[in-house]
């Protein structure tokens, strides 16, 4: 199997809205949000947005930032969203995303590439991450 990383592009939109569906939990993607983060995304000189191809197939993206942070002398990357179609996952994939990620960060000077899960912990761990932290959220009130 021959998968090919690559930056997304706005032509990858379909496919990879098809992944965020799976990907979401907490919320419900809507397409007309989805399209307007992604043009905003893919302008942001602080976004990393990769997908996996497999015979012209995207099977997976990654979301990724970075920005500057006092506590760590510089700046500091966060994986966002990852996420692999559920029948490719344990092939290397997103190991492969993540080596990207951290390529990207050793270009940005980055001091740490930290990320939140909650049930890929295990995946994390096997590549080298480590648990530091409790994740909270708050979905503020309109």
């Amino acid at each position: 199997m021959n998968i090919e990383i690559r930056q997304a592009v706005l032509a990858d939109a379909n496919q990879i809205f098809s992944l965020v569906e799976s990907f979401a939990t907490s919320f419900k993607p809507e397409r007309k949000a989805f399209n307007h983060s992604l043009r905003h995304l893919l302008q942001d000189d602080s976004v990393l947005m990769n997908v996996s191809v497999c015979e012209n197939e995207i099977v997976a993206y990654c979301l990724a930032f970075d920005h500057y942070a006092l506590y760590a002398n510089g700046r500091v990357t966060w994986v966002e969203e990852i996420m692999v179609r559920e029948d490719l996952r344990g092939k290397g994939i997103g190991k492969n995303h993540m080596k990207s990620v951290e390529k990207w960060a050793v270009s940005r000077k980055s001091k740490l590439i930290g990320l939140a899960t909650r049930r890929a912990a295990p995946f994390y761990e096997a590549i080298g991450y480590e648990d530091s932290a409790i994740f909270f959220k708050k979905t503020p009130e309109s």
